[in-house]
């Protein structure tokens, strides 16, 4: 392991995924956190919007006082369409930085589901292909090959996990699966309110663009990628009254001469050097519960009735493992450092 400190800026640092991500950084003992940047609330100390934050930190400041020379790695947690903007003006420049985006800037290669589904035209279009999309567990081998990282929506990474090591060997059913997801309100941001307007919003269960989510090409994409076939899925996201975790449920028709022990034996053969990855006993019960503040996500196969429908069940923390945990997991692959350094 190197000895070397990474030099970090963090673009973002107030979001709820910023300030997670400014925790779990303030605690890793390779980090040297160089900036932390927001457009407002300038001067101010971060652990005003954090008091989990402890260590001595520089104070919130404009993108103007960052010395690009002096940067390692650029973590970006900003709105859709402004990660783009700031790429393309430093990749060419300064060829030592690398990008992690937490946003979904470089995760559609297609430009034109890109647009369709964010309702902009993409800004740094040339700059995809020497992006790479990083779910970790997928991307061991490759990912210190690139310096922009895309990290992965938290609902796919919930979904991605358990289903594509069933899919890739053919052990389910891919004409008709139905994924429900239910995520906690921090999920959609701290602008909340002006997405959601329906009643009692804090009191609620909410379902919401079953035909149009945002991450429906996401998860289209990647599932093509590693299978060649189009997988037939629908997807129905939820907003809970709880702040943090996602909870996803997916129904499967198991193929001829498949069964539910043997999806669970195919995952943890998959996964077995994978320690955020647990698999649990068969038809275990499975909340978000035990995933809160971890980088872990947790899988229960479960029979049901009917003899050849299985659910999966999956949970993860949408801003740990689903944001800025796992963007810590990435840069400890990019930089070869061990994979939980600095992750519970």
């Amino acid at each position: 392991m190197s000895k070397k400190k990474i030099n970090i800026v963090v673009i973002g640092a107030t979001g709820y995924t910023g300030l997670d991500l400014v925790f779990l950084l303030s605690k890793h003992p390779k980090a040297n956190i160089i900036n932390l940047c927001a457009t407002q609330n300038l001067g101010k100390n971060i652990s005003f919007f954090d008091k989990r934050i402890k260590k001595k930190l520089p104070k919130i400041s404009s993108l103007k006082k960052i010395d690009w020379s002096n940067i390692d790695l650029a973590f970006l947690s900003l709105p859709n369409g402004e990660s783009q903007k700031l790429v393309k003006r430093i990749y060419y420049k300064y060829q030592n930085i690398k990008f992690i985006d937490l946003s979904a800037d470089f995760r559609i290669t297609n430009l034109n589901k890109y647009k369709k589904s964010y309702k902009k035209k993409h800004g740094a279009a040339k700059l995809i292909k020497n992006s790479i999309y990083a779910i970790s567990e997928f991307v061991k081998k490759d990912i210190y090959k690139y310096r922009i990282i895309a990290n992965p929506g938290c609902y796919p990474t919930s979904i991605q996990i358990p289903l594509i090591p069933l899919i890739k060997k053919r052990l389910i059913n891919i004409n008709n699966l139905t994924i429900d997801s239910k995520s906690g309100y921090s999920g959609a941001g701290k602008n909340l309110e002006k997405k959601f307007t329906h009643k009692n919003l804090y009191h609620s269960t909410f379902a919401y663009n079953t035909k149009y989510h945002r991450h429906i090409v996401e998860i289209d994409q990647e599932f093509k990628k590693y299978t060649k076939r189009n997988v037939k899925f629908t997807f129905n996201p939820h907003i809970l009254p709880t702040f943090r975790g996602i909870l996803t449920s997916i129904y499967v028709e198991l193929k001829k001469g498949s069964s539910s022990k043997k999806l669970r034996n195919e995952l943890i053969k998959y996964y077995k050097k994978n320690r955020f990855i647990k698999i649990l006993k068969l038809n275990s019960e499975l909340g978000s519960g035990n995933v809160l503040n971890t980088n872990n996500c947790e899988i229960s196969i479960c029979d049901t009735r009917i003899r050849n429908k299985i659910i999966i069940f999956s949970a993860i923390d949408n801003l740990i493992k689903g944001a800025s945990g796992q963007a810590i997991q990435n840069m400890n692959l990019i930089y070869k450092f061990p994979e939980s350094l600095g992750l519970k």
